[in-house]
């Protein structure tokens, strides 16, 4: 799962040769390391390997149709061999049953999970509406695991021509939203959407933030001199590698 995982951080630095940009915002509240269950809209394949490198310390763990475990380079392998949950959507029970095993999973602290609750991608900043059973049945699984709301936008330009080419100079926006504490008898998706969407609808805004000032808790990360890298505070942010501050 360390190899795994790894490959994820590879691919993530391997994209800085086309001048990919990495901009995260996190909300108060993350704790790195901690156990989530990690709710996220869904534009490209890319979303898995960012994710992977930004909640490294977390081991998460993905929730995946079972055709993605192929043909997809570093990919396929990472859900193929790092303990990820491939799933038949024509074969609803299994698929339940095995969402419910990685949700004890992260019942017992040994790993994060991650569900794009949409069931599908979607482009240009758009969200759909959740596919309720899979969410549902981690959600039970793990009823005491607080949820990590996580909004991606952009990373689908980044596959737009399936790599042939690379897009150059794409930026990435990311933002860790607020972890919601569980409660119980509560509508267990509503909060979830309502903060989710809450999240993503700002989340447009940062395309003018070119300067880091322009929000207390955003870090512009910079691919130029050194991977990932916080130009506001100028401490290094660590997820799992070494990283070195840009001059």
């Amino acid at each position: 799962e360390y190899v795994a995982g790894a490959r994820q951080v590879a691919l993530v630095w391997a994209f800085r040769l086309c001048g990919t940009r990495l901009v995260v915002e996190r909300a108060g509240g993350f704790a790195p390391g901690g156990r989530y269950i990690v709710v996220a809209n869904h534009q490209s394949m890319f979303d898995i390997p960012i994710l992977g490198s930004l909640l490294f310390s977390s081991f998460p763990k993905y929730i995946s149709k079972r055709s993605l475990g192929r043909w997809i380079p570093s990919v396929s392998y990472n859900l193929r061999r790092g303990g990820h949950v491939l799933i038949e959507r024509s074969d609803g029970p299994a698929a339940l049953a095995a969402i419910r095993e990685l949700g004890a999973r992260v019942r017992t602290g040994q790993a994060s999970a991650v569900i794009f609750p949409e069931g599908t991608r979607a482009r240009r900043g758009t969200l759909g509406k959740f596919k309720r059973a899979g969410t549902l049945a981690l959600l039970d699984a793990a009823p005491d695991a607080p949820v990590l709301p996580v909004v991606i936008d952009e990373s689908w330009r980044l596959l737009y021509h399936n790599c042939l080419p690379v897009p150059w100079g794409v930026r990435v926006y990311v933002r860790l939203g607020p972890p919601i504490a569980r409660r119980r008898g509560e509508d267990r998706l509503r909060p979830i959407s309502v903060t989710l969407a809450s999240t993503h609808t700002p989340l447009r805004p940062l395309r003018l933030a070119e300067s880091p000032s322009a929000c207390n808790c955003l870090e512009h990360l910079s691919w130029r001199k050194g991977p990932l890298v916080c130009a506001r505070s100028r401490r290094v942010r660590s997820h799992g590698v070494r990283f070195t501050p840009s001059m």
